[in-house]
């Protein structure tokens, strides 16, 4: 009897995951199934959200403040969130990458507002995303003319908050989310494919996703939205200056991570690393001939 050949004995490889698209996103709104959405800015995290099952992964401008340690998102810029949106796309492959839009990118013109999206595309992200409703509806439809995906931002907007009200809870009451809803509205005209809810009441947040045709994505705006986001420090509990109500702390990494950074420096100030087992040899008898020669 022959052999059966290499081919037909060896398993099976395993199928490649699919990257997530916006139809993906679109068709989940759809059958009721929830986004998850959380924030990455570097390739190692970006891996491990990719291997637990997150859809979608934004580059957010909050790495302003939880990796480069400013006290708000406004004073990162284009070069720093293409370094990071490079980094997240070299990780991630099937998550939908997001990046965001930073202060001052988008706001001067629709020249300037698609050029920057175009940045970041090439940095390697999906899609891009941008702070403002009605407002900014002429930016984002610039933007999807040029043929780029993009996640509008209604609600709290970090980016200009401090300059008018601060930052506070939105949709209170029923004229504001009547207002909520005509900025969604007018996000959908000009094509946006997703919209994130930020600090929106619950009822409110609640209208505006009847109201939209496209997946909703909440940050403190209730469970009524069609998806979730977090910051991923947030989550972890390592960004500890800012402790919104609206996070859940999914771990308390900030002190077993400093305990850890802790024995490390004790250990080395004390002789104790590295030890044996964390150590090279030369070669037998190398060692001998090395410092017989540097005796000469």
């Amino acid at each position: 009897m022959s052999q059966p050949s290499s081919s037909s004995s060896s398993p099976a490889a395993p199928a490649a995951k699919k990257k997530v698209s916006v139809g993906d996103l679109a068709a989940m709104r759809k059958d009721g199934v929830k986004i998850a959405v959380l924030t990455a800015y570097d390739y190692s995290t970006s891996l491990i959200c990719d291997r637990a099952g997150v859809d979608v992964i934004l580059v957010g401008d909050s790495a302003a403040m939880v990796v480069l340690g400013h006290p708000s998102t406004v004073p990162i810029g284009m070069h720093e969130m293409a370094m990071f949106c490079g980094a997240v796309s070299r990780g991630a492959k099937r998550a939908m990458i997001v990046g965001d839009m930073p202060f001052g990118s988008y706001q001067p013109s629709d020249e300037k507002a698609v050029g920057s999206a175009v940045q970041l595309i090439k940095a390697g992200c999906d899609a891009v995303k941008l702070e403002g409703g009605a407002e900014m509806a002429g930016r984002a439809k610039a933007i999807v003319d040029a043929g780029i995906p993009v996640m509008g931002h209604i609600g709290l907007k970090p980016q200009t908050a401090a300059l008018w009200e601060g930052y506070r809870l939105q949709g209170k009451t029923a004229g504001s989310a009547a207002r909520l809803v005509k900025d969604a509205q007018a996000l959908e005209k000009a094509g946006v494919f997703s919209i994130v809810l930020e600090m929106i009441a619950s009822e409110a947040a609640e209208l505006v996703t009847s109201k939209a045709s496209v997946p909703t994505i909440g940050i403190g705006s209730g469970p009524g939205c069609d998806g979730q986001v977090l910051v991923l420090h947030d989550l972890l509990g390592i960004y500890e200056d800012i402790k919104p109500k609206f996070v859940k702390r999914y771990a308390e990494l900030a002190k077993p991570m400093l305990d850890a950074i802790s024995s490390y420096a004790q250990e080395v100030k004390a002789g104790r690393f590295p030890q044996e087992q964390n150590t090279f040899h030369m070669a037998p008898g190398e060692a001998e001939k090395m410092r017989r020669q540097a005796g000469k």
